[in-house]
């Protein structure tokens, strides 16, 4: 990880300019409507993790973006660059009487390898980290609990110790738009999931 101090300056506007729809669900992915939560997930390559969890019976929207680093409002190049410190990122609205965060972190350590540090299989760098941003004190004692649970299985399993990171959200920055639902648009898109194929105990 690069230091605050060096770190590219970004912007003052967002990326993500006008109302913006969700490709699949039709809904705003630039407002959380009364009553719904929000989580954050990093999982590596964002394309394929947004598909993720647009497919869960309960989530309202999804969108991509970068968090955790220091950069406002950084281009998809600058993250890549690995001088920004974000991770790629996936924002989930949800409706949490329809679906828990317990569920949304079972998809999250089951879809992708969590112990691999800076790095999905080939995707390498500080932007493909796994992370989990939490908003409250609630989703931050789940994550944990669900790391501590997990690590056994994995061991098990002949992994490593899981290296994901538990943090307070910080600003969620709007990716481009044409990252937004990226793989809808482009069905044929690269974006593996690097599952491990070890089952979560998460609470449902």
């Amino acid at each position: 990880m690069i230091s605050p101090e060096v770190a590219l300056p970004g912007r003052e506007r967002g990326l993500l300019m006008g109302p913006a729809f969700h490709e699949v669900l039709g809904t705003r992915i630039d407002q959380v409507p009364e009553g719904a939560e929000v989580a954050y997930f990093a999982l590596g390559c964002f394309w394929g993790a947004e598909k993720l969890f647009w497919q869960v019976d309960g989530v309202i929207t999804t969108a991509v973006g970068y968090q955790g680093g220091y950069t406002p409002n950084p281009t998809y190049e600058e993250v890549c660059s690995g001088r920004t410190g974000h991770a790629e990122t996936v924002m989930v609205v949800y409706d949490p009487r329809k679906v828990s965060y317990g569920t949304l972190l079972k998809v999250f350590l089951e879809n992708h390898n969590p112990t691999q540090g800076m790095r999905q299989g080939n995707d390498k760098g500080t932007q493909y980290r796994s992370a989990l941003y939490v908003t409250d004190a609630e989703q931050d004692a789940a994550a944990r609990r669900a790391i501590a649970d997990y690590q056994p299985e994995l061991s098990a399993a002949g992994f490593g110790a899981i290296t994901t990171e538990v943090l307070p959200a910080g600003p969620f920055y709007y990716a481009e738009r044409y990252h937004q639902q990226y793989l809808d648009k482009n069905p044929n898109g690269y974006c593996p999931i690097h599952a491990t194929g070890v089952t979560c105990r998460a609470p449902g």
